[in-house]
């Protein structure tokens, strides 16, 4: 094998011909002619990608690979890395939108010419899109030979969906591959954070990562962006020059030690900053002019970050920040924030609902700053602002238009006008007198009066009549007394594995998170069972419809809190989402619990989150009721389960089912659909006590409901 070829692994492989990673494993074990693994490790093996395509077209599984696809494998198994590869690809698809003709010529040579003839060309586009001190070397034709293929055929699918959306979608898998490697700034805040920013020809980014908050700007005429991770700012300089028109100027480095535009004045700066940074420079940066409203503490990172922002802002420029709410209340930072506040640097602080940003755990808070005019009076108030009424829990649950609606019109007439109506619970004016104390707390819920409780008395009277009716339904469910059974227990009869299900084909297993389709089944006959035919393998792409972005996401919570979908897939899913059916059992894997789901016709059609396990019986030899009950057994998913130091994960493979005719299955199923209904309705049951109970306290305290009369 050439020195230089590209690698893949087995999921890799999976991937290509879009099996699971067992089917790779059997074909390793069946055919004897399957390329040998030439990289990698005895538990996790690699092969020549050249050798595995070859060997998949002959056997005529790689028919129907799409071309992205083959182009990220290209990618990930890269000899220089992924990086390196992503980084060459960027370069080319820059000459490839800039310089079409130009590359047309290039790649009518052969490979080793064209690694000469590229560095030249490179040199000149990479120049004048981002300048000479840019963070992306031009690659030598040594560095380049090995990447040629992979250029050829990033051209090809650039020429499909366009040189930025090419690039987009590979370095979308990178991060995908890579979720602990990056600090992601999701769509929802970015975008918020550019509108609060309004129109601005020059904006920068002093901890850019991967570029998210420079792409939300809308029709700017200069980009200016720092990473500290010198490869983090090689692509996202791509990204931006890619994507946009305007001049991009990034830069590799420390922002806050090495600061590489200190003469820059900017309309806006969008920051995510990283949070509680000890050694961001404390002791070496004591003495810096950006220190205008106090020398932060050591352990007030953050308000170096919100310095850096104002010192790089044109007198009245706009600059917003992404704090962590800590930020708002520390003691030690009591005298920064009071001087910003007095100073009129410090315009509004909006508290966004938990989930919005990592980390996902804490309810995030926007400041939007504004650099003072020489001779113009500090506003005398700060608008804050509260949308925690926006989300239930988590991040798939936030309702980002009303969110954008919430904040926006509450900042847009302050901005204009100075002053805003107060709405309780939502926003008001605080008077910067009346926040100047000892603690100068600029939390937003600590300055709002309480919404009302919503629907008063007249609401909470529904909510009730509803329990009384869900009660009466409970107890109509609930089921009649235990009787020791007549036959032997199910444990005792011949049992049946969910991986012997599978291997013959009775049930197809699909896992949550990924795109890829099972393993062809084949004809099978399930023990006392009529004979049937495995289900279809047909895969999520033949049936999404309108796309991934239109699908809804059944998550690991809606399956253990029993309710509707209510994720959704990220922008630009690197994958095919797996789509649910009615008649589909879904169990989590993670956690140790005793859950099994079965898919209804108003949850058909969503598609399956991460950890989550999809079990496709065939209705003909398994009852999906049947299945779903006894996957639910406590026995059955203590020996089915294997234990880390800090989690519990569900191998769904070695759960067990007796093997029983379909009509016994029948019989089964019957009694544990009745039970899943009577669990069903004290879900409910409880959601609208504690409504109700909630309601009560609330409208009790803030006076819209009167207490009972005494005696």
């Amino acid at each position: 094998m050439p020195e230089n070829a590209a690698e893949v692994t087995a999921a890799g492989i999976a991937r290509l011909a879009g099996v699971g990673r067992a089917a790779v494993s059997n074909w390793r074990r069946r055919h004897a002619d399957f390329p040998k693994p030439v990289g990698g490790t005895e538990t996790s093996p690699s092969f020549s990608l050249a050798d595995v395509e070859r060997w998949l077209r002959v056997q005529g599984k790689l028919a129907e690979v799409p071309l992205r696809e083959r182009v990220w494998q290209q990618i990930a198994g890269h000899p220089a890395g992924a990086v390196t590869a992503l980084v060459h690809t960027g370069c080319a698809l820059l000459v490839v939108r800039d310089r079409p003709s130009g590359w047309l010529e290039m790649t009518a040579v052969s490979d080793e010419r064209m690694a000469h003839l590229l560095p030249p060309a490179l040199e000149e586009v990479l120049t004048l899109r981002l300048g000479p001190e840019r963070p992306v070397p031009t690659p030598n034709p040594t560095e380049t030979a090995p990447s040629v293929p992979l250029l050829r055929a990033a051209a090809e699918l650039a020429a499909e969906t366009g040189a930025r959306q090419a690039f987009e979608f590979l370095l979308g898998r990178h991060l995908d591959a890579n979720p602990r490697q990056y600090t992601l700034t999701p769509p929802g805040p970015a975008s918020l954070m550019a509108e609060l920013a309004g129109p601005a020809a020059t904006v920068l980014d002093p901890a850019c990562g991967t570029g998210a908050l420079l792409r939300a700007v809308t029709r700017p005429t200069a980009l200016y962006a720092q990473e500290a991770d010198r490869d983090l700012a090689a692509l996202t300089a791509l990204r931006l020059a890619l994507q946009s028109g305007a001049d991009v100027r990034a830069r590799a480095g420390d922002s806050l030690r090495s600061d590489a535009f200190p003469r820059l004045t900017a309309d806006a700066v969008l920051c995510h900053p990283p949070f509680n940074e000890r050694n961001w420079g404390h002791e070496e940066l004591a003495y810096d002019p950006r220190w205008e409203y106090g020398f932060p503490a050591r352990t007030e990172s953050e308000l170096a970050w919100v310095q850096h922002a104002l010192a790089r802002l044109r007198p009245g420029g706009t600059a917003v920040l992404l704090m962590p709410p800590a930020a708002a209340s520390r003691r030690s930072g009591r005298r920064i924030r009071a001087d910003l506040l007095r100073r009129g640097a410090l315009r509004a602080v909006v508290a966004l609902p938990a989930g919005a940003a990592p980390p996902y755990g804490i309810p995030l808070h926007l400041w939007v700053l504004r650099k003072p005019v020489a001779g113009v009076p500090a506003p005398p108030a700060l608008l804050v602002v509260d949308t925690a009424e926006h989300t239930d829990t988590g991040r798939d649950k936030l309702d980002w238009p009303a969110v954008h609606s919430a904040v926006l019109d509450a900042w847009q007439p302050f901005d204009k006008h100075g002053t805003v109506e107060e709405r309780p619970g939502g926003h008001r004016c605080v008077p910067v007198i009346e926040l100047l104390d000892d603690d100068v707390d600029l939390a937003p819920a600590r300055h709002l009066p309480p919404p009302p409780a919503v629907g008063g008395a007249e609401e909470l009277a529904g909510v009730r009549d509803r329990l009384t009716a869900v009660l009466r339904r409970t107890g109509e469910l609930t089921p009649p007394p235990a009787r020791t059974a007549a036959h032997p227990e199910p444990a005792r009869l011949p049992g049946v594995t969910v991986g012997e299900l599978a291997r013959t084909g009775a049930l197809e297993l699909r896992a949550g998170g990924t795109g890829t389709a099972p393993a062809s089944g084949t004809a099978v006959t399930v023990p006392g069972a009529p004979a049937a035919t495995g289900p279809s393998g047909t895969t999520a792409a033949a049936t999404a419809g309108d796309g991934p972005a239109s699908v809804p996401v059944l998550t690991e919570q809606d399956v253990l809190a029993g309710q509707g979908p209510s994720g959704s897939l990220p922008e630009g899913a690197a994958e095919e989402p797996v789509l649910v059916r009615a008649g589909d059992v879904v169990v989590p894997v993670l956690g140790g619990g005793s859950i099994a789901r079965v898919v209804d016709d108003a949850t058909a059609g969503a598609a399956l989150g991460r950890n989550l396990q999809l079990l496709r019986p065939d209705p003909a030899a398994i009852d999906p009721w049947f299945l779903a009950g006894f996957l639910r057994g406590t026995a059955n998913n203590r020996q089915a389960s294997s234990y880390a130091s800090t989690a519990t994960r569900l191998d769904v493979r070695r759960l067990q089912l007796p093997r029983l005719p379909l009509t016994e299955q029948q019989r089964y199923g019957e009694t544990f659909r009745a039970l899943a209904e009577f669990e069903e309705a004290l879900r409910l049951a409880g959601r609208l006590g504690e409504r109700l109970v909630q309601g009560m306290y609330d409208g009790l305290t803030d006076g819209t409901v009167e207490a009972a009369p005494g005696g």
